[in-house]
């Protein structure tokens, strides 16, 4: 009898550790297929990635200022598909140096942008990344009248 009841045990133990592998199996499958699930939908179905993500990035280095030369400033734009984003402007001369970051939405900034601002943004939704460096101007009237055609 005791002989009967061990080989019942051992049996029920059997089929109670089938099905919680089953169970276990079915739940590896499960996140499996969730995981699979977040990547392909992080990757568009034209695998594409998702228009939010950082894409748009260029830099312009120019000379801010007559006492500096070798185009220590810059800006640099940084845009996501929709051309939504920031533009990072670093102003160096050689007492100071300031840093700015201007929003941009739609390719457009939502402040008032200096012309290499500008240039950044449009380099970047063109893809092209670094440009060559901006000559510097001949006198602050100069940038003035610059600052003036680029928003034009």
């Amino acid at each position: 009898m005791i002989l009967i009841a061990i080989s019942v045990a051992g049996a029920l133990a059997g089929v109670i550790g089938v099905a919680a592998g089953v169970v276990a199996s079915r739940r590896a499958a499960r996140a499996v297929r969730e995981c699979r699930d977040l990547v392909e939908g992080a990757v568009g179905s034209r695998g594409t990635v998702d228009p939010r993500a950082l894409r748009d990035v260029a830099v312009v280095r120019y000379d801010a200022l007559n006492e500096m030369s070798g185009q220590f400033s810059f800006s640099l734009a940084l845009l996501d598909a929709m051309g939504d984003g920031v533009v990072l402007s670093s102003i160096n001369g050689r007492a100071e140096t300031r840093t700015y970051a201007k929003p941009v939405v739609g390719g457009e900034g939502e402040l008032e942008l200096s012309p290499e601002e500008a240039q950044a943004v449009r380099t970047a939704r063109r893809g092209d990344g670094t440009v060559p460096a901006v000559p510097a101007p001949a006198s602050p009237g100069d940038r003035a009248s610059r600052r003036a055609e680029a928003t034009a």
